[in-house]
This record gives C-alpha cells, sequence and structure tokens, in this order.
C-alpha cells in the first residue's frame, strides 16, 4: 500500500478519535453509507446499453490504443 495513503489514514483516524461534532460525524457516516451504493443501479438505461456495448466490442476485439482514443476524443478532454 502507498505509504503517503497509509499516513493519510492514520491521520484520519486520529482526527476523528478526537472529533466531539455530531454533525460531522453524521457526514463522515453518510459518506460512508454512499460510498456502499451500487453505482449500476443509480444510472440509466442507455448507460447500462452502452457500457454493456462497450464490453462486447472489448471481449470480441474491437479496441482503440489509449492514443488513437485521445486524438479522436481531443476537443472534448
Amino acid at each position: 500500500m502507498d505509504i503517503d495513503l497509509q499516513n493519510k489514514k492514520i491521520e484520519l483516524i486520529q482526527w476523528l478519535s478526537t472529533l466531539n461534532d455530531k454533525s460531522i460525524v453524521e457526514k463522515i457516516m453518510k459518506l460512508r453509507e454512499s460510498e456502499k451504493t451500487d453505482w449500476w443501479k443509480e444510472i440509466s438505461k442507455e448507460e447500462k446499453k452502452s457500457i454493456e456495448q462497450g464490453i462486447k466490442d472489448a471481449d470480441s476485439g474491437k479496441l482503440r490504443s489509449h492514443s488513437e482514443a485521445r486524438k479522436l476524443y481531443e476537443k472534448w478532454l
């Protein structure tokens, strides 16, 4: 595990252990719960269909390199 990430986690644990503000604790709990939500259930049918098509394309070898994709979508990046 990344040492910087480990240090940040320890810092958060220490900070959380001293926290007395109930509203902040509740916000953290809500964040934790939202992380458990399955994003697949939150997206539209069109988004699901697009993702499934992308998986089918990848499985059948219809892929483009990262550099090709960047060129194709450069104006939106």
